[in-house]
């Protein structure tokens, strides 16, 4: 290779058969051509013979592959500090050996840096065989992004493109004593000194593999190491940037992903000494970093295991975990124009945690509203005024509750895909079909609201759907009502001999309840019949 290549990849290697291969084969046959490419691969003394397939790699391409051979440092920064000080390229890409690149990555990712001058480039990245990537960085592509204001601080990999300029002037390198989370610091010090930061979005770059075994390090840290780290790479943000809007960007992230991580559903399973380290660390974390805005940005349940690990309330936090995990989300607690989440330690004086860790901030209830509405019966009531149709519905919330009301509604609009289930309506949004009669109360034990509800069926051939209409947090809901696995009444015959109408309850094709009324065939009848009839009605109108 003459000359100076545009890119040089750093591939650190521990053990990574067979994947390395597809790795390299991705890596010597990108569109860039092997001329403008340099692949730095450090093998950090691997026993499965990863490091002799970096060295026939680098006997078949000479020009292009270059591998370091070392003893086993315990983790990817040292290979890639190793590789740091021999690249030669105008940029440096990080991969990791268990993944590949898309054929034209490197090729897409230069030519987007060069177009917008940009130090730090994410190329969009993919997950396979079960890998999680977060996606909200990559939904367009973006010549000019920071920390604040995008979804840059959830995706701080270093599997991006920089500028090797930038790396050098600053030094950039990975902290070798982190044996996870290495690659943050390194990528956030980046973020912070790039002049421009760029998204290209429309080319998949990088695909993330999870290996059948196991094996990303990732998934082999226990719970304090984890928290060590977490902890350092928060403390170095901090020391890093000013407080702030771009600072609790950054932490938001650690606190919604790497400390509630820490109280997921195996926390109430762990050690009792080891529980109280870890909420001693969160404590300790949250009570330097979680500013207001950190909190009122994150979703309610990772919130309040935040606010109870902080409170040390390890009881109620193991509490909260096991009965979400059996039974799903807490009803809602309607107070005014305010909703909250009744988990564990709420309004209790022993956690002394403040309305605000329980509340509703904005978030998307829907689906939590369609999950715990459940139908508990139905039927028919029928008089000599008509018929009604009536249910019995279980609502996930508790409070002020008066308003909740059950409508039969025209027509089936099927929820967005994305959001099924329950809807928000928009403000002033009619409420269509007859109100009726509701009279709500708390469900056995407490934890729920009964609805109960008398709707009259008008006189006209129609295809309703059964809804629940509930303010929660000054937002209106809708909930269809779900009955799959339970009964549905009888149909019902009702409205005379010389107008019969058939009611009936089904469910559709995504188990929701619909009611039904059509004018039945009447019976035939003898001429002096139907006079006698018509006689009667006019009687009647009279």
């Amino acid at each position: 290779m003459s000359g100076v290549p545009d890119v040089s990849v750093v591939v650190a290697v521990y053990n990574t058969m067979p994947y390395l291969t597809e790795c390299l084969d991705s890596l010597v046959g990108q569109s860039i051509g092997r001329d403008r490419l340099e692949v730095v691969a450090v093998d950090d003394g691997s026993t499965d013979g990863s490091g002799a397939e970096l060295d026939r790699f680098a006997e078949r391409y000479p020009g292009t592959v270059r591998v370091i051979h070392q003893e086993n440092s315990g983790g990817p920064a040292a290979p890639s500090n190793r590789a740091l000080d021999v690249a030669t390229g105008r940029y440096v890409f990080f991969v990791g050996a268990d993944d590949h690149l898309g054929e034209a990555a490197l090729e897409r990712l230069v030519a987007y840096a060069d177009a917008h001058g940009s130090d730090v480039v994410a190329g969009r990245m993919v997950g396979t065989n079960g890998r999680y990537v977060h996606q909200a960085l990559y939904r367009e592509n973006a010549p000019d992004v920071r920390l604040h204001g995008s979804a840059l601080p959830f995706t701080l990999s270093n599997t991006k493109l920089f500028r090797r300029e930038l790396v050098e002037q600053h030094k950039l390198r990975f902290p070798e004593h982190l044996p996870v989370g290495s690659d943050q610091p390194f990528t956030i010090e980046a973020c912070v000194r790039a002049r421009r930061i760029s998204v290209l979005a429309d080319y998949t770059c990088y695909y993330a593999v999870r290996r059948g075994d196991a094996g990303n390090i990732t998934y082999r840290a226990d719970h304090l190491a984890r928290l060590r780290c977490t902890a350092e790479i928060m403390d170095f943000t901090a020391g890093l940037i000013e407080p702030g809007e771009e600072r609790d960007a950054v932490l938001r992230r650690h606190f919604t992903w790497e400390l509630a991580k820490l109280v997921q559903d195996d926390f109430p399973g762990l050690d009792r000494a080891l529980q109280r380290d870890l909420c001693a660390g969160i404590a300790r974390l949250a009570d330097a970093y979680f500013t207001d805005g950190i909190r009122d940005a994150m979703d309610v349940r990772r919130r309040v295991r935040i606010c109870l690990a902080r409170a040390g309330a390890v009881d109620e936090l193991c509490e909260a975990i096991t009965s979400e995990k059996l039974h799903g989300p807490p009803p809602f607690v309607l107070d005014g124009d305010r909703a909250y989440a009744r988990y564990p330690g709420f309004r209790d004086p022993r956690t002394g945690l403040a309305d605000r860790c329980f509340e509703l901030l904005g978030e998307a209830v829907p689906g939590r509203l369609a999950q715990g509405t459940e139908l508990l019966a139905s039927g028919w009531e029928q008089s000599e005024r008509g018929i009604a149709y009536t249910a019995s519905v279980r609502l996930p919330v508790l409070g002020d509750v008066d308003g909740a009301v059950l409508r039969l509604v025209p027509g089936e609009v099927p929820p967005p895909p994305d959001r099924p289930g329950a809807r928000r309506l928009p403000a002033g949004h009619p409420l269509l079909g007859p109100v009726g009669e509701h009279r709500p109360e708390p469900a056995e034990g407490g934890a729920a609201t009964v609805l109960h509800a008398r709707v009259p069926l008008e006189r006209r051939d129609a295809r309703l759907g059964v809804r629940v209409y509930l303010d929660v947090a000054g937002s209106t809901y809708e909930i269809p009502v779900r009955g799959r696995g339970k009964p549905m009444p009888l149909s019902r015959r009702w409205g005379g001999t010389d107008e019969p109408r058939r009611a009936s309850a089904t469910l559709d094709t995504q188990g929701r309840v619909v009611v039904s009324t059509a004018l039945m065939h009447p019976p035939r009848t003898s001429r002096a019949s139907r006079v006698r009839s018509a006689v009667s009605r006019a009687v009647k109108r009279k």
